[in-house]
């Protein structure tokens, strides 16, 4: 198991770097093509007003970072991968978009204490829940402002293709934590949380919102 688990991690370490190229096609083929609309899960619920700033954590290959300037968000991308990084500025470059990027760790954030209306993360890896995490995004968010989070999107349409995908995502570890206790974790770092889910054409994306109050 313990060398099942090393497999797992280094395969999902090439998927964020040397294999990024690959991501936007993995991400659409496990999801049979609901991966962005589980994203765009998340943007209803950062209660931010258009023109504000929004920290994206893990902007990956950029999707989200185009729909949010397309709205009118002030928005800025932080990535550890530069391969992620120079995937998303090539993206927005060519939509005519201005890409706003930094590098570096989520636990050590380059802005300054409330510079952000709200702060967004879709389909992170478990450096999203570590307290250095938590405790740079409730510093760098303004108060009131929110934390959302999609941690999962869950195929409904019941055929053998959604039974062999989710079997898929519980034997790399994407289904654990189903009795977490959001609000107890949460707390002590300042934040006041729910969880919703929020229908697509084929699935339902759960989103986590982490509300810092004001």
């Amino acid at each position: 198991m313990n060398l099942w688990w090393r497999l797992v991690r280094f395969g999902f370490r090439l998927l964020y770097n040397e294999m990024a190229f690959t991501y936007d096609w993995v991400s659409y083929v496990v999801s049979l093509g609901e991966w962005h609309c589980w994203q765009r899960a998340a943007l209803k619920h950062l209660n931010a007003p258009l023109g504000a700033r929004i920290l994206e954590l893990a902007h990956g290959t950029g999707n989200l970072q185009i729909d949010m300037q397309a709205l009118g968000y002030h928005v800025i991308g932080h990535d550890l991968s530069p391969y992620m990084g120079r995937i998303t500025q090539r993206k927005l470059t060519r939509q005519g978009l201005n890409p706003r990027l930094t590098r570096g760790y989520a636990q050590k954030l380059p802005f300054a204490s409330g510079a952000f209306a709200a702060v967004i993360s879709t389909f992170p890896t478990n450096f999203i829940l570590a307290p250095e995490t938590l405790h740079e995004v409730f510093r760098v968010l303004q108060p009131g402002g929110n934390f959302v989070i999609v941690p999962n999107g869950v195929l409904n349409g019941g055929g053998a293709t959604e039974a062999g995908l989710e079997w898929l995502y519980r034997i790399t570890g994407q289904r654990e934590g189903g009795d977490f206790d959001l609000d107890s974790y949460f707390r002590p770092y300042g934040f006041e949380t729910q969880m919703v889910q929020e229908a697509c054409p084929r699935s339902i994306a759960q989103v986590i919102i982490a509300h810092k109050k004001a």
